[in-house]
C-alpha cells in the first residue's frame, strides 16, 4: 500500500536549477528516513541523497555534494531535493525511496535495495 510520487522534473540547461518533490502514502513517513535515487540511460539505478527520519542529518553522493540538497516536510509527507548548478551529466530518470538506512555510502546503493517506487520523473540538463 506504499505509494512515492515523484514530480518536479524538466529540461533545465546547465547551470540551471531545479526542485524535485517526493510524495508518500501508506507509511508513516515521519519514522523513516528518505532517499534519492537516480538512472541514466544505459547505467544502473544509484542513491544520490539520503536524509534521517527527523531530517537531522543527510548524505550525498560524491557527485552532487555541494549542489543538491535534501530536505523534508514530514507534515506534508514531501520529501525534496533542491538541484542546483546543473550539469549534463545529472540527466537522469529520478526517484525516491522511503525506509532505507541513510550513511555516507548512499552512492552505492542500488535499485535492489529499494522497496517500493514511484514512476520517477526525468531531469534532463541540456549542454
Amino acid at each position: 500500500q506504499v505509494h512515492l510520487v515523484e514530480s518536479g522534473g524538466g529540461l533545465v540547461p546547465a547551470g540551471g536549477s531545479l526542485r524535485l518533490s517526493c510524495t508518500a502514502s501508506g507509511l508513516r513517513f515521519g519514522d523513516v528516513n528518505m532517499h534519492w535515487f537516480r538512472q541514466a540511460p544505459g547505467k544502473e539505478r544509484e542513491g544520490v541523497a539520503c536524509i534521517f527520519w527527523d531530517g537531522g542529518s543527510a548524505y550525498y553522493s560524491d557527485s552532487v555534494r555541494g549542489r543538491f540538497t535534501i530536505s523534508r516536510d514530514n507534515a506534508k509527507n514531501t520529501a525534496y531535493l533542491q538541484m542546483n548548478s546543473l550539469k549534463p551529466e545529472d540527466t537522469a530518470m529520478y526517484y525516491c525511496a522511503a525506509g532505507l538506512p541513510c550513511t555516507p555510502a548512499v552512492q552505492a546503493l542500488r535499485i535492489r535495495d529499494g522497496n517500493h517506487w514511484g514512476q520517477g520523473t526525468q531531469v534532463t540538463v541540456s549542454s
